[in-house]
């Protein structure tokens, strides 16, 4: 799926089984529990701290999948096309980070 089938998608599934969007407030703040209940998977599954049993059942690709959803919410209900977002965001890291990470890695592995 494209990211703009995705837009598409989301938005009949928002004006036919949703009803309608929450506003951007709301939405902001539901994109931020997403973020947090990925934040606790990463912590307990590849970080340090331990992993409850409750936690043990939560699927990573359901909470990124859930942060996704969220976002183009927000994307759609502001206007957002992110195909061309993110075509404009890899250009501009491409420009400004072009050497930035080859040379900080080389650093870095020359120690």
């Amino acid at each position: 799926m494209h990211i703009k089938e995705a837009q598409q998608q989301v938005d009949q599934w928002i004006n036919t089984i949703g009803v309608r969007y929450f506003n951007e407030l709301t939405n902001m703040a539901m994109l931020t529990e997403e973020v947090g209940e990925v934040a606790r998977i990463i912590a307990r599954r590849y970080g340090e701290q331990s992993e409850k049993p409750s936690d043990k059942d939560k699927a990573l690709s359901d909470e990124l999948a859930d942060v996704l959803f969220v976002l183009i919410c927000l994307a759609n209900q502001t206007g957002v096309d992110l195909t061309e977002a993110l075509k404009k965001n890899l250009e501009k890291k491409t420009k400004r980070d072009a050497d930035r990470h080859k040379t900080h890695f080389n650093k870095i592995d020359q120690k």
